[in-house]
């Protein structure tokens, strides 16, 4: 029977937390929507067209891919990481069809693919939401405490990403290999 109540009394804390989440995720989602329609989002895309022409080299300057990463990676930044997967979904794809136009193998992801990859995984973040969402729900007295440290674990996190993938694009050795397989 104690088991029974336990199961319950966590289900119940699930189903309360998912809504909590769900609404702040609306709320962000929301005002993503009316950032996008208003030209937020285009003038952001122009701001940090420089840090994907750096990230991404090889991705033509007006490709589709471009708006698509730069809205994953402003989602991301917003701590908006479930509102950020559509687009990073649609990126991927875009990203997948302009390896097809170079005729390179379907199975290999290009070097503009895993840098997206690891850096959306590094998700530098001004708000963690998610945790912020998590604090309060278990009864945080202060629950944005963490957005100073998360501001810093994340921005250390995305550098190091950053210097990874410069480091894997640099070599020439592993770009051979692939085009011979």
């Amino acid at each position: 029977s104690s088991v029974s109540e336990a199961a319950l009394s966590a289900a119940g804390e699930a189903i309360s937390l998912c809504i909590t989440t769900a609404g702040v995720l609306t709320l962000w989602t929301g005002l993503m929507e009316v950032a996008k329609t208003s030209g937020v989002i285009t003038f952001a895309t122009q701001m940090i067209k420089p840090l994907i022409s750096y990230l991404f080299p090889r991705l033509p300057k007006n490709h589709p891919a471009v708006e698509l990463i730069s809205l994953n990676f402003i989602a991301n930044f917003l701590g908006l990481n479930w509102g950020a997967t559509p687009a990073g979904l649609k990126a991927m794809e875009e990203l997948a069809n302009l390896e097809k136009e170079r005729q390179n193998p379907p199975h290999i992801a290009s070097d503009e693919m895993c840098t997206f990859l690891i850096i959306n995984i590094s998700s530098l973040q001004l708000i963690p939401i998610s945790v912020i969402a998590y604090r309060q729900q278990y009864g945080s007295v202060n629950p944005s405490a963490v957005i100073g440290p998360a501001i810093a674990a994340t921005f250390i996190n995305t550098i190091v990403a950053i210097i990874f993938c410069k480091i894997m694009q640099m070599r020439p050795a592993q770009k051979k290999n692939r085009k011979s397989n």
